[in-house]
């Protein structure tokens, strides 16, 4: 493994750094509080006690008794430094869903008091929940914006570590290595000048990340050097840089020593509590024994970091840890989990927001809003043209009515002009909103339109259907390329239609699988059993369909189908080629059950089954193992016992 994430620093990493100090002050704080009157000082003291406990459930507790105080006493400044603490509990427990929804509340709290230190590191928190779920371009946006809020002030620890976190995204790619370079080196100069060894131990770790990209060994050992000097033996960073070392001694074929600096990593890491580091260190040292050809050794470092990053979502870590065992299973010729652990690599990286140099804007470049600033445009032009068309009417009195006749011929040649033009306008103001709706939710396209934006939302029960034919490998050898897309369209198209008619949404194709989802953007509590139809409806087409192969000589297509209910994030992905998609455990089981399927059967999970056993018989095929989860029960849909009609449905699965 030759690369792992920048690291970045944030400023609320400092403030859970102090917290842990804190902590044998809150019985004080506790016993202050009883005593308090209702009024600003007690907001501050629930803060207080909020930022004491904030590795505790205490501090949801504390952090919501402030929030409504706040309200009541309309004190801003009290509410938005709650919100932000609220943020931190869930970021440092890995939730960064309701993390996000936190600072965002308390971003606008910051605007409103015109507070540019606040603003400036709730849009830095912003950033950084983006770059750890693997948005880089989001982050860059955020990371920006919180740079243009901290250069308004004075806080000169503030913009030294938004200047390291603009250069970690640059790192992301060769062609943006210059700038990374640049960036970082600010950084480093502006924490030099006030000894923040914090930031400067940023800035050389990861320029030091830059030059071991570009192959100068020389300059990344210097730079990883310095950072090893600059960070406190017992600093959480530290494991990183030792990583750093490491991977330069392996590249140079001293694979002994880098293993020495990859443990020691290990054992800081594992001392800090650091569970990033942790799952680092491991898959380095994974990748030292899968190298010595000692796979069981590796195997067992590849899963403990998939474990780890699994719980803390970093992206970045989890792909190296499912390539890693993919590998070591296939170095054993224990090709089912190479081929399970490779399929999953490919899941997860189709589900990464992408990053390209290109994309790195503040502003959206949404078609329909270039529209809206034409529009604007040209009646500026109309109205500029109209004045002068007055003036020139009231010197045309002076010289008769024959010229006034004239000019209103004029006038209503321009005033037909700007029918005819607005119309224009009007007509690709339509195309542009009837594209979004082809490839976008009507909820989410309409919010991407006004907000500029869509926000990934979270649905705690939606239905995930997964199809995929038996054997297409083997079929798509035998077809041409016009053959094989032509009869893929085919199907596609019919269950495109399927779906439509029962109100589901299609997610996407991926070669020859089928992704739809029910219950989601808008929550249906009749989606489970519209799927089980649609999947029925499905099979039925592809049964009439092969029947017509089968009379002309063509081997029929075997379909097999999977579903699973549960929670999932649903949101965007991309900025210029939209793409509407959905992550989580849900995903994943659902495309278990499609693969342990069988064709023309439609494979269900337990908790399917719990939703649709009133209303379908159902047969019981035993187990089948799941990562994080265990075991999960499968059965096969066999027919309806007794389908509530459309209007009963959703009191029919709310008695199930």
């Amino acid at each position: 493994m030759n690369r792992f994430s920048p690291i970045i620093l944030i400023l609320l990493l400092l403030i859970m750094l102090n917290i842990s100090a804190q902590n044998p002050e809150a019985e004080n704080l506790k016993k202050s509080l009883l005593i308090q009157k209702e009024d600003t000082s007690k907001v501050n003291l629930l803060n207080q006690l909020t930022a004491a406990t904030i590795q505790t459930p205490d501090a949801i507790i504390y952090g919501n008794q402030a929030v409504s105080l706040a309200e009541k006493l309309k004190y801003t400044k009290g509410k938005a430094l709650a919100l932000k603490n609220l943020g931190l509990y869930n970021f440092y427990k890995s939730d960064f869903v309701p993390a996000e929804e936190y600072w965002r509340l308390a971003l606008k709290e910051y605007t409103d008091l015109k507070d540019e230190v606040g603003k400036s590191n709730m849009l830095n928190n912003l950033g950084t929940i983006n770059s750890q779920i693997g948005n880089s371009s989001k982050a860059m946006e955020y990371y920006l914006l919180a740079l243009e809020s901290a250069l308004k002030t004075t806080d000169t620890v503030r913009i030294a570590t938004t200047l390291n976190n603009v250069g970690s995204i640059y790192m992301s790619k060769p062609s943006t290595f210059d700038l990374a370079i640049d960036y970082l080196n600010k950084g480093l100069l502006l924490a030099t000048r006030i000894n923040d060894k914090a930031n400067m131990g940023l800035s050389y770790v990861n320029l030091g990340e830059v030059y071991f990209q570009e192959g100068k060994d020389s300059l990344a050992f210097f730079n990883f050097s310095r950072a090893t000097e600059v960070f406190d033996p017992s600093d959480e960073l530290l494991p990183y840089t030792l990583n750093s070392i490491g991977k330069l001694y392996n590249r140079q074929g001293q694979t002994e020593l880098a293993l020495k600096y990859h443990e020691e990593a290990l054992k800081k890491a594992m001392n800090a509590g650091s569970k990033i580091n942790i799952a680092q260190s491991s898959l380095f040292i994974a990748y030292y024994y899968e190298l010595k050809k000692q796979h069981d050794k590796a195997l067992s470092y590849f899963e403990k970091a998939r474990a780890l990053a699994t719980e803390i979502r970093a992206a970045p870590e989890l792909k190296q840890a499912y390539l890693g065992l993919s590998q070591s299973y296939y170095s054993k010729n224990d090709y089912k989990n190479a081929y399970k652990f490779r399929d999953q690599s490919a899941l997860l990286a189709d589900s990464l927001f992408t990053f390209a140099a290109d994309s790195l804007q503040l502003k959206y470049t949404v078609g329909l809003k270039e529209k809206q600033i034409d529009i604007l445009t040209k009646d500026k032009d109309l109205k500029d043209l109209e004045l002068k068309r007055q003036k020139i009417a009231k010197n045309a009195l002076m010289v008769g009515l024959g010229l006034v006749f004239l000019i209103i011929g004029i006038l209503y040649r321009d005033y037909r002009l700007k029918v005819k033009t607005n119309y224009i306008l009007d007509h690709q103001k339509a195309e542009i909103e009837s594209l979004l709706l082809n490839i976008l939710p009507a909820e989410v396209a309409h919010e991407l339109q006004t907000e500029g934006h869509a926000t990934p939302k979270y649905f705690d029960h939606a239905t995930v259907l997964f199809t995929d034919f038996k054997g297409f490998t083997r079929m798509a050898d035998a077809l041409s390329p016009q053959e094989l897309v032509a009869e893929l369209n085919d199907c596609f198209m019919a269950f495109d239609d399927i779906i439509e008619k029962y109100n589901l949404e299609k997610i996407k194709t991926i070669g020859d699988s089928y992704m739809c989802a029910g219950g989601i953007p808008t929550p249906d509590p009749t989606a489970t059993l519209k799927m089980i139809e649609a999947s029925f409806d499905i099979i039925e087409y592809l049964k009439k369909w092969n029947e017509q192969r089968t009379a002309i000589g063509l081997k029929p297509w075997e379909l097999r189908i999977g579903i699973h209910v549960g929670p999932l994030v649903a949101g965007v992905v991309g900025k210029k080629k939209y793409a509407y998609d959905i992550w989580g455990s849900t995903v994943n089981i659902a495309s278990r059950m499609e693969s342990a399927g069988e064709p023309g059967q439609v494979n269900i999970s337990s908790s399917v089954y719990d939703i649709v056993k009133n209303h379908y018989d159902c047969q019981y095929r035993g187990k089948i193992s799941a990562k994080n989860i265990g075991e999960i029960d499968m059965y096969f849909v066999t027919k309806a016992k007794e389908v509530p009609k459309n209007m009963e449905l959703a009191r029919a699965v709310s008695e199930s």
